[in-house]
């Protein structure tokens, strides 16, 4: 069971597309595993749609005259278009790209008998250490901008998810009894429990758990008996607490590139 979820500030935020590429990204995975912000989202963007149609009429509508409206727009009878057959040029249309460990597999073919291209298969899965994960929707149409797995210390490995934007996110892998020395922020950090659970000074999280920790966090995060992938976004790098591991505070930025 989900325990730990976005602010409803930062639910609105989404929904309003004021984070950026990467912050959406962790909300709108967490939102495919979490029936509770799924319904609390769509809820936020018909508040957002009622107050946007008022703003451009000038006039307020409550709940009623909305439901009025919506319902008159989907009785309407459908406009007499006649249909036209597709061109003959795209009637043999194929994609495809060769699929291996850790990337996109994407398939399509026409249907024969609508001559409409089929919908296209995304592989969902990512493989590392021998395991094999099965992403939610919103980071499996992200697959092909995962980076090359780098191990960062210990039994801890790492990718990147390319956005495109100066945004980027992470995803970290945990194996079993793994530990991340402790450890605080420089900036703010957003984690979301993919699979798997991890434990630290504050508890335990598991699949969908999402997390906000910046410089008041200080902590060190480990495995026991399950291992854990991870989704995060950094503002900043960590900066290493105790003992040696302070060492390592010069070349933290490394480990999430």
């Amino acid at each position: 069971m989900i325990k730990v979820h976005p602010t409803d500030a930062m639910l609105h935020a989404y929904v309003a597309g004021d984070l950026n590429s990467a912050s959406g990204l962790v909300i709108s995975t967490h939102i495919d595993m979490c029936p509770h912000c799924n319904r609390a989202a769509h809820e936020i963007e018909q508040e957002l749609s009622t107050e946007a149609f008022s703003s451009s009429t000038g006039s307020s509508f409550d709940d009623a005259d909305m439901q009025l409206m919506m319902d008159a727009i989907f009785s309407s009878p459908p406009p007499n278009t006649p249909f036209s057959e597709p061109e003959e040029e795209f009637s043999d249309l194929q994609y495809s790209s060769a699929s291996s460990e850790g990337s996109c597999s994407l398939s399509s073919k026409l249907n024969e008998d609508t001559n409409f291209p089929a919908p296209t298969v995304v592989d969902k899965m990512i493989y590392l250490e021998g395991r094999r994960f099965e992403l939610p929707r919103s980071l499996a149409k992200q697959i092909h901008r995962i980076g090359p797995w780098y191990k960062m210390m210990g039994s801890m490995w790492s990718a990147t998810i390319n956005l495109g934007t100066e945004a980027a996110a992470n995803l970290i892998y945990m194996d079993r009894a793994a530990t991340l020395p402790e450890h605080t922020h420089k900036g703010t950090e957003i984690q979301l429990v993919v699979s798997g659970s991890f434990t630290d000074e504050y508890g335990t999280y598991s699949n969908g758990d999402l997390l906000v920790l910046d410089h008041t966090h200080q902590h060190a995060p480990h495995t026991a008996d399950k291992d854990c992938l991870i989704l995060a976004v950094m503002e900043g790098p960590l900066q290493f607490t105790s003992g040696i591991s302070r060492l390592l505070n010069p070349f933290s930025s490394l480990f999430f590139r």
